[in-house]
């Protein structure tokens, strides 16, 4: 039997224009159109390590899962959120799925956001230039066999 597994995959969402939100709900629109997060999912631990990452990068920080889990955990007190989701297993999890979105890098078992880039940046040269472009021609291609 023949798997169909994917080489890379991307869910795209468009939202409302961002007014006044918040550091948090700006990360957690771009989590939802990015398709890293559910709609209506509450468990939005990725939100949290994404706004980590986001601001260690300034500071060209790496910070390791346990560093992340910290101050996630700290986040989520400090917005009267609930705890769940701090398990080692996944936040390591939860990182895997930033990397295969390739918004954060590794090395040594230590996490930045890609290149210590903006997150504007990332979308830009990872996904709106190069993976975008690449899964459009191959669906073409797909379309053109079909004749």
């Amino acid at each position: 039997m023949v798997k169909d597994l994917p080489l890379s995959e991307i869910t795209l969402r468009k939202y409302e224009r961002p007014y006044n939100s918040s550091k948090r709900e700006l990360i957690r629109k771009v989590c939802l159109s990015l398709g890293l997060l559910q709609p209506g999912d509450s468990r939005d631990i990725i939100v949290d390590m994404l706004m980590t990452l986001e601001e260690a990068r300034p500071n060209k920080n790496w910070l390791n899962s346990f560093e992340i889990r910290d101050r996630v955990q700290e986040k989520r007190k400090e917005h009267s959120l609930e705890e769940k989701g701090l398990a080692e297993s996944n936040i390591r999890r939860q990182l895997k799925r930033l990397r295969d979105a390739m918004l954060v890098d590794k090395q040594e078992n230590k996490y930045r956001l890609s290149e210590f880039e903006p997150l504007g940046r990332i979308f830009e040269t990872k996904i709106e230039n190069f993976l975008i472009p690449q899964t459009i021609e191959r669906i073409k291609e797909y379309l053109e066999r079909l004749g």
